[in-house]
C-alpha cells in the first residue's frame, strides 16, 4: 500500500530528544524518573500537615498566634521553589542539527588529520581561555556538539546541560544553571521549616507533659511522635546538604567540579570563575541575571507523517471544495473578459462535437442529399483558441 506524505504542525517539545517528559502542553518539564519526587512531596505536605493538625491549635492558644501564620507562610515558599525547581528547564542545551553535525566531524577529521589503523584518535577537544586560564571544552558524542565551559551531559536526562550541577532525584529534574538558586531556596527554606517544627513538637510535648505527665502526653498525641521521628532523620541531611550547596556557593564551583576536583587536582589549578570574594561569588549565583530557555518548547514546528493512501483520499473526500460558477459576461460595459473567465479550448471542441454528432432519431430518418459546405469563415485576426477551433471543425468535416 503507497502511502504519500502529510504535513501537521506541532509543538517543538513533541519532537525533543532525550527523556524527559512534559505535561501542560510542555509548559512543565521534568525527568522520567519521579517516584523520589512523590515521595519529597509526601514527606513535606504530610509532615506539615499533621503540625497544623495537632500542634498549632494547642501552640496558637496557649502560646502565641503567630507560630501557625509563620509556618503556613514557610511551608508555601518551600512548596513554590520545590516546584519552580522540579517543572523548568535546568537549562537543557540544543542538540546539533545534521548539517552542523557533518560539517563539525568534517572540521575535526580536517584538524586531527588521518589517523592510522589501530590506533586510538586523539581526543575531541577545543581550548578556549577565561580569565587568563586556559579551560578544555570536551565534544559530545550524543549530542555532536562541543559543550560550553562547566556544561556536562546527564546520564539519565539524556541531555547535555548547562553549569551540570548534579541530577537530583528528590526534586525529579537536573540541576544546572536555571534552576540552580531555586534549588538552593529550596533546601534552605526546608532546613528552616525542618528545624521550626522538630523545635516546636519538643515544645509542645514539654507544655503537655507539665500537666499531664510525658507518657500521657506520648500516649494522647501519637502524631507528634512520628513528626519528631521524621525531622530528626530528616534534619541531619538537609541541613548537611544545605551547608554543602551553600560551602559551594561560596566558591563558585558546582557539585560536578568538586567531584571531579577540577580545580582543586595535582597542577593546583585555579577556578577562573571564583571572584577571590565570598560576597561576590554569592552574589553572582544567588542575585545574577535569569538566564532564558533555548528550546522553546511551545513554539511551532512542522511535522512530517507518512499516511496510507486510503486515508488520505477519505480525509480529502470528507472535506469536499465547494464548487463556483463563473459569468463570462463582463460586470462593467466596455470591460475585456478576464481569461479565467472565457472557455477553454476543450469545452469549445466538446460542444462542436455535440453539435455535429447526430440523434438516434436522426439516424432513423433517410438519407439527404448533402448540400455542398459553406466555406468558414476565417476571423481577421488569428488566436491559438480560434485555430485550434477551426482544426477541430476541418477533422470533423473529413470524417
Amino acid at each position: 500500500m503507497s502511502a504519500v506524505m502529510m504535513t501537521r504542525k506541532v509543538r517543538k517539545w513533541e519532537k525533543l530528544p532525550g527523556k524527559n517528559t512534559f505535561c501542560c502542553d510542555g509548559r512543565v518539564m521534568m525527568a522520567r524518573q519521579k517516584g523520589v519526587f512523590y515521595l519529597t512531596l509526601f514527606l513535606i505536605v504530610g509532615t506539615c500537615s499533621l503540625f497544623f493538625a495537632f500542634e498549632c491549635p494547642y501552640l496558637a492558644i496557649h502560646l502565641s498566634p503567630a507560630i501557625p501564620v509563620f509556618a503556613i507562610l514557610l511551608f508555601f515558599f518551600v512548596m513554590a521553589m520545590l516546584l519552580r525547581t522540579s517543572f523548568s528547564d535546568p537549562g537543557v542545551l540544543l542538540r546539533a542539527l545534521p548539517e552542523e553535525a557533518t560539517f563539525i566531524e568534517m572540521e575535526i577529521e580536517a584538524t586531527n588529520g588521518n589517523v592510522p589503523a589501530g590506533q586510538r584518535p586523539p581526543p575531541r577537544i577545543r581550548n578556549v581561555q577565561i580569565n587568563g586560564q586556559i579551560v578544555k571544552l570536551k565534544y559530545c558524542y550524543t549530542c555532536k556538539i562541543f559543550r560550553p565551559p562547566r556544561a556536562s551531559h546527564c546520564s539519565i536526562c539524556d541531555n547535555c546541560v548547562d553549569r551540570f550541577d548534579h541530577h537530583c532525584p528528590w526534586v525529579g529534574n537536573c540541576v544546572g544553571k536555571r534552576n540552580y538558586r531555586y534549588f538552593y531556596l529550596f533546601t534552605l527554606s526546608l532546613s528552616l521549616l525542618t528545624i521550626y517544627i522538630f523545635t516546636f513538637n519538643i515544645v509542645h510535648v514539654v507544655m503537655r507533659s507539665v500537666n499531664s505527665g510525658f507518657v500521657k502526653t506520648l500516649q494522647d498525641t501519637p502524631g507528634t511522635v512520628l513528626e519528631v521521628l521524621v525531622c530528626f532523620f530528616t534534619l541531619w541531611s538537609v541541613v548537611g546538604l544545605t551547608g554543602f550547596h551553600t560551602y559551594l556557593i561560596s566558591l563558585n564551583q558546582t557539585t560536578n567540579e568538586d567531584i571531579k576536583g577540577s580545580w582543586s587536582g595535582k597542577n593546583r589549578v585555579q577556578n577562573p570563575y571564583s571572584h577571590k570574594n565570598i560576597i561576590n561569588n554569592c552574589c553572582e549565583v544567588l542575585c545574577g541575571p535569569a538566564y532564558p530557555s533555548v528550546l522553546d518548547r511551545r513554539g511551532l514546528m512542522r511535522d512530517d507523517l507518512p499516511v496510507p493512501t486510503s486515508a488520505a483520499e477519505a480525509a480529502t473526500n470528507s472535506n469536499p471544495v465547494p464548487q463556483t460558477t463563473k459569468t463570462t459576461a463582463p460586470l462593467i460595459p466596455n470591460e475585456h473578459t478576464p481569461d479565467d473567465a472565457k472557455p477553454s479550448i476543450a469545452d469549445s471542441a466538446i460542444a462542436q462535437a455535440e453539435k455535429r454528432s447526430p440523434s438516434p432519431r436522426e439516424e432513423k430518418l433517410p438519407s439527404l442529399p448533402k448540400s455542398p459546405p459553406t466555406p468558414t469563415k476565417v476571423p481577421p485576426l488569428a488566436s491559438p483558441e480560434t485555430d485550434a477551433q477551426a482544426s477541430i471543425i476541418a477533422k470533423d468535416k473529413a470524417l
